[in-house]
Protein backbone atom coordinates (compact mmCIF):
# COMPACT_ATOMS: atom_id res chain seq x y z
CA UNK A 1 0.00 0.00 0.00
CA UNK A 2 1.03 3.58 -0.88
CA UNK A 3 1.84 6.27 1.70
CA UNK A 4 -0.91 8.74 2.65
CA UNK A 5 -0.08 11.82 0.90
CA UNK A 6 -1.05 14.24 3.98
CA UNK A 7 -1.20 18.19 3.42
CA UNK A 8 -0.69 19.98 7.02
CA UNK A 9 -2.94 23.64 7.57
CA UNK A 10 -1.86 25.92 10.35
CA UNK A 11 0.98 23.58 10.67
CA UNK A 12 2.91 26.20 13.47
CA UNK A 13 5.72 24.38 15.34
CA UNK A 14 5.32 20.43 13.20
CA UNK A 15 2.95 18.95 16.41
CA UNK A 16 0.73 17.35 13.74
CA UNK A 17 3.48 16.10 11.65
CA UNK A 18 5.32 14.63 15.08
CA UNK A 19 1.40 13.21 15.43
CA UNK A 20 1.53 11.53 12.33
CA UNK A 21 4.90 9.95 12.51
CA UNK A 22 4.72 8.79 16.20
CA UNK A 23 0.85 7.25 15.22
CA UNK A 24 3.14 4.97 12.71
CA UNK A 25 0.54 5.30 9.62
CA UNK A 26 2.47 5.07 6.46
CA UNK A 27 1.82 8.75 5.55
CA UNK A 28 4.16 11.47 3.81
CA UNK A 29 4.01 15.00 4.17
CA UNK A 30 3.33 16.83 1.23
CA UNK A 31 3.39 20.31 1.88
CA UNK A 32 2.49 22.29 5.36
CA UNK A 33 1.26 26.12 5.34
CA UNK A 34 1.28 28.63 8.11
CA UNK A 35 1.65 32.11 7.62
CA UNK A 36 3.03 32.36 10.94
CA UNK A 37 7.21 33.39 10.92
CA UNK A 38 8.52 32.27 13.99
CA UNK A 39 6.38 29.07 13.98
CA UNK A 40 7.78 28.45 10.26
CA UNK A 41 11.08 28.74 11.75
CA UNK A 42 10.67 26.19 14.26
CA UNK A 43 8.93 24.10 11.84
CA UNK A 44 11.72 24.34 8.91
CA UNK A 45 14.27 23.89 11.43
CA UNK A 46 12.85 20.53 12.19
CA UNK A 47 11.26 19.23 9.10
CA UNK A 48 13.72 21.03 6.37
CA UNK A 49 12.93 18.07 3.71
CA UNK A 50 9.00 19.16 4.06
CA UNK A 51 7.78 21.71 1.27
CA UNK A 52 6.67 24.87 3.53
CA UNK A 53 4.86 27.41 2.02
CA UNK A 54 5.49 30.45 4.33
CA UNK A 55 1.67 32.08 3.45
CA UNK A 56 -1.99 32.59 3.85
CA UNK A 57 -4.56 29.93 3.50
CA UNK A 58 -6.37 32.70 1.58
CA UNK A 59 -3.53 32.90 -0.87
CA UNK A 60 -4.01 29.67 -1.86
CA UNK A 61 -6.30 28.69 -4.72
CA UNK A 62 -8.47 25.62 -5.29
CA UNK A 63 -6.20 24.85 -8.30
CA UNK A 64 -2.90 25.30 -5.48
CA UNK A 65 -4.64 22.43 -3.46
CA UNK A 66 -5.30 20.15 -6.40
CA UNK A 67 -1.78 20.13 -7.34
CA UNK A 68 -1.02 18.68 -4.52
CA UNK A 69 -2.83 15.44 -5.03
CA UNK A 70 -3.26 14.83 -1.10
CA UNK A 71 -5.83 11.72 0.26
CA UNK A 72 -5.85 13.77 4.19
CA UNK A 73 -5.41 17.16 5.51
CA UNK A 74 -4.52 18.13 9.20
CA UNK A 75 -5.14 20.83 10.19
CA UNK A 76 -5.58 22.94 13.96
CA UNK A 77 -7.76 26.37 12.93
CA UNK A 78 -6.63 29.30 15.52
CA UNK A 79 -9.10 28.30 18.84
CA UNK A 80 -9.39 31.85 20.18
CA UNK A 81 -12.62 33.10 18.90
CA UNK A 82 -14.24 29.89 19.48
CA UNK A 83 -13.42 29.16 23.60
CA UNK A 84 -14.63 30.39 26.56
CA UNK A 85 -12.07 32.69 28.04
CA UNK A 86 -11.72 35.69 25.15
CA UNK A 87 -14.41 37.43 23.15
CA UNK A 88 -16.05 34.53 21.61
CA UNK A 89 -16.56 36.23 18.30
CA UNK A 90 -16.68 32.91 16.44
CA UNK A 91 -16.86 33.68 13.01
CA UNK A 92 -17.02 37.09 13.13
CA UNK A 93 -13.39 36.88 14.46
CA UNK A 94 -10.90 38.09 11.77
CA UNK A 95 -8.61 34.74 12.76
CA UNK A 96 -11.41 32.61 11.46
CA UNK A 97 -11.24 34.26 8.13
CA UNK A 98 -8.77 31.54 6.56
CA UNK A 99 -10.34 28.87 8.32
CA UNK A 100 -13.87 30.28 6.44
CA UNK A 101 -11.92 30.57 3.39
CA UNK A 102 -11.04 26.87 3.44
CA UNK A 103 -14.85 25.54 3.74
CA UNK A 104 -15.37 28.60 1.03
CA UNK A 105 -13.89 26.30 -1.49
CA UNK A 106 -16.52 23.94 -0.98
CA UNK A 107 -20.29 24.44 -0.97
CA UNK A 108 -21.29 25.25 2.63
CA UNK A 109 -23.25 26.70 5.42
CA UNK A 110 -21.51 24.53 7.94
CA UNK A 111 -18.28 22.47 8.80
CA UNK A 112 -20.41 19.84 9.30
CA UNK A 113 -22.77 20.37 6.65
CA UNK A 114 -20.32 20.17 3.88
CA UNK A 115 -18.56 17.01 5.25
CA UNK A 116 -22.21 15.20 5.23
CA UNK A 117 -22.66 16.90 1.80
CA UNK A 118 -19.26 15.35 0.22
CA UNK A 119 -19.69 12.19 1.51
CA UNK A 120 -18.24 12.14 4.82
CA UNK A 121 -18.40 10.16 7.90
CA UNK A 122 -17.35 12.00 11.02
CA UNK A 123 -16.74 12.30 14.74
CA UNK A 124 -16.68 15.06 16.97
CA UNK A 125 -14.87 14.58 20.61
CA UNK A 126 -13.10 16.72 23.64
CA UNK A 127 -10.13 15.09 24.38
CA UNK A 128 -7.93 16.04 27.12
CA UNK A 129 -4.16 14.37 27.18
CA UNK A 130 -5.27 13.28 30.93
CA UNK A 131 -7.36 10.21 28.93
CA UNK A 132 -3.54 9.16 27.68
CA UNK A 133 -1.90 9.20 31.58
CA UNK A 134 -0.14 12.55 31.11
CA UNK A 135 -0.16 15.18 33.97
CA UNK A 136 -1.91 18.11 31.82
CA UNK A 137 -4.55 19.48 30.92
CA UNK A 138 -5.54 20.48 27.97
CA UNK A 139 -9.14 19.67 26.74
CA UNK A 140 -9.55 20.10 23.04
CA UNK A 141 -12.50 20.09 20.34
CA UNK A 142 -11.30 17.73 17.44
CA UNK A 143 -12.99 16.61 14.72
CA UNK A 144 -11.79 13.58 12.62
CA UNK A 145 -13.80 12.59 9.23
CA UNK A 146 -13.40 9.86 6.04
CA UNK A 147 -15.15 9.74 3.07
CA UNK A 148 -16.99 6.57 1.61
CA UNK A 149 -16.81 4.83 4.41
CA UNK A 150 -20.28 3.12 6.20
CA UNK A 151 -19.07 3.68 10.04
CA UNK A 152 -16.27 5.26 11.82
CA UNK A 153 -14.18 4.25 14.46
CA UNK A 154 -16.62 3.44 17.18
CA UNK A 155 -15.05 4.16 20.94
CA UNK A 156 -13.13 1.52 22.30
CA UNK A 157 -12.77 2.71 26.51
CA UNK A 158 -9.49 0.75 27.03
CA UNK A 159 -7.56 2.71 24.48
CA UNK A 160 -9.10 6.51 25.10
CA UNK A 161 -11.45 8.43 26.89
CA UNK A 162 -13.48 11.17 25.50
CA UNK A 163 -16.36 13.45 26.02
CA UNK A 164 -19.10 13.67 23.17
CA UNK A 165 -19.40 17.04 21.47
CA UNK A 166 -22.61 19.11 23.35
CA UNK A 167 -24.24 21.39 20.75
CA UNK A 168 -25.86 22.86 22.87
CA UNK A 169 -23.04 24.64 24.02
CA UNK A 170 -20.02 26.38 22.92
CA UNK A 171 -17.77 25.29 25.96
CA UNK A 172 -14.41 23.72 25.56
CA UNK A 173 -14.69 22.48 29.39
CA UNK A 174 -15.58 19.14 30.52
CA UNK A 175 -19.03 18.97 31.17
CA UNK A 176 -18.53 17.30 34.20
CA UNK A 177 -15.72 19.88 35.47
CA UNK A 178 -18.46 22.75 34.63
CA UNK A 179 -20.78 21.32 37.11
CA UNK A 180 -18.42 20.80 39.71
CA UNK A 181 -17.26 24.60 38.75
CA UNK A 182 -20.62 25.34 39.59
CA UNK A 183 -21.42 23.57 42.33
CA UNK A 184 -18.58 25.17 44.19
CA UNK A 185 -19.46 28.60 43.75
CA UNK A 186 -20.55 29.03 47.30
CA UNK A 187 -17.70 26.67 48.84
CA UNK A 188 -15.29 28.79 51.06
CA UNK A 189 -12.00 29.51 50.22
CA UNK A 190 -8.48 27.95 51.53
CA UNK A 191 -5.15 29.98 53.04
CA UNK A 192 -4.90 30.48 48.80
CA UNK A 193 -7.42 31.70 46.58
CA UNK A 194 -9.03 28.30 46.21
CA UNK A 195 -12.15 26.67 46.66
CA UNK A 196 -12.69 23.85 48.48
CA UNK A 197 -14.00 21.74 46.05
CA UNK A 198 -11.12 23.08 43.44
CA UNK A 199 -8.66 21.88 46.51
CA UNK A 200 -10.47 18.40 46.40
CA UNK A 201 -10.47 17.80 43.25
CA UNK A 202 -7.00 17.98 42.59
CA UNK A 203 -6.15 15.83 45.29
CA UNK A 204 -7.97 13.37 43.67
CA UNK A 205 -6.07 14.20 40.62
CA UNK A 206 -2.89 13.82 42.30
CA UNK A 207 -3.97 10.14 43.75
CA UNK A 208 -4.67 8.95 40.36
CA UNK A 209 -2.36 6.65 39.52
CA UNK A 210 -3.57 5.96 35.53
CA UNK A 211 -1.69 9.48 35.31
CA UNK A 212 1.89 9.93 35.70
CA UNK A 213 3.58 12.19 37.96
CA UNK A 214 4.97 15.76 37.23
CA UNK A 215 8.53 14.84 37.25
CA UNK A 216 8.57 12.39 35.00
CA UNK A 217 8.58 15.46 33.08
CA UNK A 218 11.37 17.93 34.15
CA UNK A 219 14.31 18.23 33.02
CA UNK A 220 17.23 17.31 35.06
CA UNK A 221 19.48 20.82 35.20
CA UNK A 222 21.68 22.25 37.93
CA UNK A 223 19.94 25.19 40.31
CA UNK A 224 22.12 27.89 38.31
CA UNK A 225 20.39 27.27 34.86
CA UNK A 226 16.84 26.76 36.43
CA UNK A 227 17.49 30.10 38.58
CA UNK A 228 16.27 31.91 35.55
CA UNK A 229 12.61 30.68 35.73
CA UNK A 230 12.33 31.72 38.81
CA UNK A 231 9.21 34.10 40.05
CA UNK A 232 10.37 37.26 40.15
CA UNK A 233 9.55 39.13 43.80
CA UNK A 234 6.82 41.61 41.86
CA UNK A 235 5.39 38.30 40.43
CA UNK A 236 4.96 36.33 43.78
CA UNK A 237 3.59 39.78 45.88
CA UNK A 238 1.06 40.22 43.51
CA UNK A 239 -0.04 36.92 42.00
CA UNK A 240 0.89 34.54 44.73
CA UNK A 241 -2.88 33.62 45.94
CA UNK A 242 -3.58 33.35 42.38
CA UNK A 243 -1.29 30.93 40.97
CA UNK A 244 -1.81 27.26 40.41
CA UNK A 245 0.97 25.55 41.83
CA UNK A 246 2.11 22.01 41.96
CA UNK A 247 5.11 20.13 43.11
CA UNK A 248 7.17 16.82 40.72
CA UNK A 249 4.96 14.73 42.57
CA UNK A 250 1.32 15.72 41.62
CA UNK A 251 -0.45 14.28 38.82
CA UNK A 252 -2.29 17.73 37.25
CA UNK A 253 -1.40 20.49 35.92
CA UNK A 254 -3.31 23.28 33.94
CA UNK A 255 -3.26 24.07 30.25
CA UNK A 256 -0.15 26.36 28.93
CA UNK A 257 -1.57 29.58 27.07
CA UNK A 258 1.23 31.53 24.76
CA UNK A 259 1.18 33.92 27.34
CA UNK A 260 3.01 31.77 30.00
CA UNK A 261 6.12 33.55 31.30
CA UNK A 262 4.38 36.66 30.77
CA UNK A 263 1.27 36.77 32.60
CA UNK A 264 0.93 34.41 35.79
CA UNK A 265 -2.89 33.81 35.96
CA UNK A 266 -4.95 31.55 33.95
CA UNK A 267 -1.86 30.71 31.70
CA UNK A 268 -0.54 27.60 33.42
CA UNK A 269 0.83 25.86 36.70
CA UNK A 270 3.54 27.09 38.39
CA UNK A 271 6.51 24.67 39.97
CA UNK A 272 7.98 24.12 43.57
CA UNK A 273 11.43 22.94 43.35
CA UNK A 274 11.76 22.71 46.69
CA UNK A 275 10.06 20.18 48.43
CA UNK A 276 10.85 20.35 51.69
CA UNK A 277 8.97 23.71 52.14
CA UNK A 278 4.84 22.57 53.15
CA UNK A 279 3.20 24.86 50.67
CA UNK A 280 0.28 25.53 53.91
CA UNK A 281 2.76 27.17 56.12
CA UNK A 282 4.05 29.23 53.80
CA UNK A 283 0.81 30.83 52.46
CA UNK A 284 -0.25 30.89 56.07
CA UNK A 285 -1.31 34.32 57.50
CA UNK A 286 0.10 35.67 54.48
CA UNK A 287 -2.22 38.86 54.53
CA UNK A 288 -0.49 39.92 58.02
CA UNK A 289 3.22 40.48 56.67
CA UNK A 290 5.15 43.08 55.52
CA UNK A 291 6.13 42.73 51.85
CA UNK A 292 10.03 42.02 52.82
CA UNK A 293 8.31 39.11 55.22
CA UNK A 294 6.08 37.94 52.52
CA UNK A 295 8.67 37.25 50.04
CA UNK A 296 10.73 35.45 52.74
CA UNK A 297 8.20 33.36 53.46
CA UNK A 298 7.15 32.81 49.93
CA UNK A 299 10.77 32.35 48.16
CA UNK A 300 11.57 29.11 50.47
CA UNK A 301 8.64 27.44 48.25
CA UNK A 302 11.39 28.17 44.99
CA UNK A 303 8.49 28.94 42.89
CA UNK A 304 9.66 28.73 39.37
CA UNK A 305 8.23 28.09 35.93
CA UNK A 306 8.17 25.41 34.05
CA UNK A 307 11.33 25.76 30.90
CA UNK A 308 10.03 25.36 27.25
CA UNK A 309 11.36 22.07 27.16
CA UNK A 310 9.14 20.58 29.89
CA UNK A 311 6.36 21.97 28.58
CA UNK A 312 7.20 20.14 25.29
CA UNK A 313 7.38 17.26 27.18
CA UNK A 314 4.31 17.67 28.86
CA UNK A 315 2.53 17.59 25.19
CA UNK A 316 4.21 14.92 23.51
CA UNK A 317 6.69 16.72 21.84
CA UNK A 318 9.75 13.89 21.10
CA UNK A 319 13.11 14.67 22.41
CA UNK A 320 14.34 15.67 19.17
CA UNK A 321 12.26 18.61 18.49
CA UNK A 322 14.57 21.46 19.23
CA UNK A 323 14.24 25.36 18.79
CA UNK A 324 16.48 27.33 16.48
CA UNK A 325 19.18 29.17 18.71
CA UNK A 326 17.80 33.05 17.81
CA UNK A 327 14.22 31.86 19.25
CA UNK A 328 13.87 33.75 22.40
CA UNK A 329 12.13 32.31 25.34
CA UNK A 330 9.07 33.97 25.22
CA UNK A 331 9.03 33.33 22.10
CA UNK A 332 9.16 29.63 22.75
CA UNK A 333 6.51 29.60 25.66
CA UNK A 334 4.36 31.64 22.90
CA UNK A 335 4.21 29.22 19.85
CA UNK A 336 3.88 26.24 22.82
CA UNK A 337 1.01 27.96 23.90
CA UNK A 338 -0.56 28.23 20.42
CA UNK A 339 0.31 24.22 19.63
CA UNK A 340 -1.71 20.77 20.50
CA UNK A 341 -0.91 17.35 21.95
CA UNK A 342 1.18 15.45 20.06
CA UNK A 343 0.21 12.06 21.45
CA UNK A 344 -3.44 12.92 21.69
CA UNK A 345 -3.49 13.65 17.98
CA UNK A 346 -1.35 10.43 17.06
CA UNK A 347 -3.75 8.15 18.72
CA UNK A 348 -6.77 9.82 16.73
CA UNK A 349 -4.83 9.31 13.53
CA UNK A 350 -4.41 5.73 14.15
CA UNK A 351 -8.33 5.43 14.96
CA UNK A 352 -9.21 7.57 11.87
CA UNK A 353 -7.51 5.36 9.21
CA UNK A 354 -7.69 1.70 11.35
Amino acid sequence: MENIRVLELYSGIGGMHYALTESGVGAEVVAAVDVNTTANEIYKHNFPNTPLHPKTIEGMTLDDFNKLTFDMILMSPPCQPFTRIGLQGDISDPRTKSFLYILDLLPRESMVKTLIECGYNYQELLVSPTCLGMPNSRLRYFLIAKMNCSTLWRQNPSCMCFFPVSHSSASTTCPEEERRETQAEDAGVLYKLERIQDAERKSRQNRDESVRQIGDYLENHGGEEMEQYLLSHKTLLRYALLMDIVRPTCRRSVCFTKGYGHYVEGTGSVLQSCMETDMESAFRSLELLSDEEKLQQLSRLKLRYFTPREIANLMGFPKHFTFPKNISTKQQYRVLGNSLNVHVVARLIQLLVS
